[in-house]
């Protein structure tokens, strides 16, 4: 029987949440995790665990549901999590052509419900919500049905739903006085050694267009920043925050400014992979107004295709504090495009669902 657990991830099947529950359990912490109804989930983390060589003894399953108010937590659950000092949420509905409805479930309604839960945590240390670096780049601020629905046309309903829930979470944290970290990584790539990511989507859906030969032209600019983070640091990480993150509400751009230009970057791997890399660029308005059966392009992909920059001081200052540093990103991207390829970019093992945006 593992001890009261002192740290709850939810979300903890996802990409994140696994590589964080892994990390956590090797430091020696009792670990709690949430899997919505269906015993499976937590047998088959157990499994993956065990895989990767770590002790799964500390780790306690309880079945929760965080679209419900209490996490949908039986009493008995909630008595065994009593003893919890710190939340994890990296929990979040990371997919392009949902409904409005369906990623607010999630990716707003779910937060919420996670951040007045730990809110009657007696014993509460510290909340660390997961938002993306494209995401928390604005004041939180109630915003009204005009300007929701405006945001919503504008940017899909993923990224929409994951501002709005951003917002959401600093507001009533702030209101309940939950000490809370917002954490905004980049595109999670691969385990730095090993690539393994297991999710398929997003920034590696563009490298099996590369792969395949499909990728005549990219959008945006020659100066595109699309950075990246690997997954094993992204978890070094997280852990580490509740010992160095002590005012009520912090932030962190977690990124790797060392990543590439996106066509710098497309080029890297391209050479790697021995495929011809794309020498066009195309505007983004050109792309926007072009049919998506040419140029396969996902609009909601789109606003991710940026010039802009972002400021990772405070997130440089934990990550010395802790004695973490960025692996070399142009070896941790060579080796997650050789790891997608072997995979076959998931046609040949099921992905891992939820928990990664691309940040």
């Amino acid at each position: 029987m593992p001890d009261r657990p002192d740290t709850l991830v939810v979300g903890a099947t996802g990409l994140i949440g696994r590589w964080l529950t892994a990390e956590l359990l090797a430091q020696g912490r009792s670990v709690a995790v949430t899997v919505r109804n269906d015993p499976a989930r937590g047998a088959e983390l157990r499994t993956w665990l065990r895989q990767h060589d770590i002790d799964d003894q500390a780790l306690t399953v309880i079945t929760a549901d965080m679209i419900q108010p209490g996490l949908g937590l039986a009493q008995e659950d909630q008595d065994r999590l009593s003893s919890v000092r710190d939340v994890f949420n990296t929990a979040g509905v990371y997919r392009f052509g949902m409904s409005r409805e369906e990623a607010r479930r999630t990716n707003v309604d779910g937060a919420v419900n996670v951040v007045r839960w730990a809110g009657a945590r007696p014993h509460l240390r510290r909340l660390i919500h997961i938002s993306g670096y494209r995401v928390g780049t604005t004041e939180a601020a109630l915003a009204s049905e005009d300007q929701l629905t405006s945001l919503y046309q504008r940017l899909g309903a993923y990224e929409a739903s994951k501002r709005e829930g951003d917002s959401a979470v600093r507001i009533i944290a702030a209101r309940q006085g939950v000490p809370l970290t917002v954490v905004n990584p980049a595109t999670v790539i691969g385990h730095s050694v090993t690539g393994e990511s297991g999710q398929y989507i997003g920034l590696a859906e563009m490298v099996e267009n590369l792969w395949a030969g499909r990728l005549p032209a990219l959008a945006g600019t020659r100066r595109t920043f699309v950075p990246v983070v690997t997954v094993d640091h992204l978890a070094r990480f997280l852990a580490a925050v509740p010992e160095h993150d002590h005012e009520p509400c912090r932030a962190h751009w977690l990124l790797d400014d060392a990543t590439p230009p996106l066509p710098d970057l497309i080029a890297l791997l391209a050479r790697h992979l021995g495929v011809r890399a794309p020498r066009l660029v195309l505007p983004l308005g050109l792309v926007r107004r072009l049919p998506r059966a040419l140029t396969r392009a996902d609009p909601e992909t789109l606003t991710f295709l940026s010039e802009d920059r972002y400021d990772t001081s405070s997130a440089d200052e934990l990550a010395a504090a802790a004695g973490l540093s960025h692996p070399p990103v142009q070896d941790a991207l060579r080796r997650w495009a050789d790891r997608l390829v072997a995979e076959r970019f998931g046609h040949t093992r099921p992905p891992v669902t939820g928990g990664s945006s691309p940040r």
